[in-house]
């Protein structure tokens, strides 16, 4: 799947104030290592995370899975960039039962519960796998495994499909969600494949999975929406709400470059990795200064530039410059070509390599 191709009248990122604060050390056992090593050091790092019930995931929506102003954050019903065609009230709204979309919402196993054998705890309630969901999508989703749909036989308010996969590997029946959370949706599993490694003795599995591991197909499906929809800020945000709760996090969030590390150790196995892993500002809004980060899986030639809503260049931060692998970061002080302060408004960072052209939506509320 190709990475969304930049242009101005899109918003490919929502714009949120997020940090990530992931703990000192947090992940120094971790720290050199690659393949199956690195997913036992991962899973020794976020093992044994602290349960809740199944009762209290519908309190943790209001901090994991808030937006709008005490509104549900409902991937199966959102439109990234766009208007939703409903929006939940989190509490009002929440459980019965419905006969079409837009009726309330529930509490979506991503992970299907029938893969790990049904109310089985830690993994029944386990936050990084659960979100809401409009009723009736979760309904008509059931326990079919994420794919490319080719034939559909339902299509969601949002766009989500229902049909059969023409994902190679697997034909069978599939969901398909869109692709603006595809990404978010790939390191929810690679987060159950590796927080439950070992541990998944007498999961039933599915056609994706054999126990807590993925089938290759499913491997290579998902590392491509791991790429081609990056980590955004509404996942940072949910990675350290989650924390909160659970105390332990999604490696996948805070590092996308241990899934190339993990599952192709010659860079080219499960497909061709693209140049951008990460692309994020911070704050956003800001004020009069913004960071833009970005990182690389290997060494790439980086542009940067920051663009107004006209499609002009307001000003270079990067120009064909070398960037090794790993997270970098240009701070952006508010200021033109010419040095002269910008006014208050919407702004794009627009991130280019020789292979794909990114924009973050970014908003100046004072200067």
């Amino acid at each position: 799947m190709a990475m969304k191709r930049f242009a101005l009248t899109v918003t490919l990122l929502l714009p949120l104030v997020s940090t990530a604060q992931i703990p000192d050390g947090y992940y120094d056992p971790a720290q050199g290592l690659s393949g199956e090593t690195l997913q036992w050091a991962l899973h020794g790092i976020i093992d044994n995370h602290t349960v809740k019930s199944y009762d209290y995931l519908w309190t943790a929506f209001y901090t994991t899975d808030d937006r709008y102003g005490n509104k549900v954050w409902d991937m199966y019903s959102d439109i990234p960039g766009g208007t939703p065609p409903y929006l939940y009230t989190l509490g009002d709204d929440e459980g019965g039962s419905a006969g079409g979309e837009g009726e309330g919402y529930n509490r979506e196993h991503s992970w299907p519960k029938s893969w790990f054998g049904g109310n089985v705890s830690p993994m029944y309630t386990d936050l990084f796998q659960i979100v809401p969901s409009d009723i009736y999508v979760n309904n008509r989703r059931g326990n079919e495994p994420y794919a490319e749909v080719g034939t559909t036989t339902w299509v969601s308010q949002n766009g989500s499909r229902l049909g059969y996969s023409i994902t190679p590997g697997y034909s069978g029946k599939a969901f398909e969600p869109i692709d603006g959370y595809k990404g978010d949706f790939a390191r929810n599993y690679f987060y159950m494949a590796t927080r439950y490694k070992g541990e998944d003795s007498g999961w039933p599995g599915s056609a994706m999975t054999d126990g807590a591991d993925l089938e290759d197909w499913a491997v290579d499906m998902l590392m491509e929406w791991h790429q081609s929809d990056p980590v955004s800020d509404k996942e940072l945000d949910r990675n350290e709400a989650v924390y909160d709760i659970q105390n332990n996090r999604n490696p996948f969030i805070d590092h996308p470059e241990y899934v190339q590390s993990i599952y192709s150790t010659s860079g080219v196995e499960h497909g061709v990795m693209p140049a951008v892993l990460s692309f994020r500002t911070s704050p956003n809004p800001f004020t009069s200064t913004a960071t833009v980060s970005y990182g690389f899986a290997f060494n790439e030639t980086v542009s940067l530039y920051i663009y107004d809503t006209n499609g002009r260049m307001v000003c270079t931060l990067l120009d064909d410059s070398p960037a090794s692998a790993g997270t970098h970061q240009a701070v952006w002080t508010g200021t033109d070509q010419n040095g002269e302060s910008i006014v208050p408004g919407i702004y794009f960072a627009v991130l280019k390599t020789p292979t794909d052209n990114l924009a973050l939506r970014m908003v100046c509320v004072s200067h």
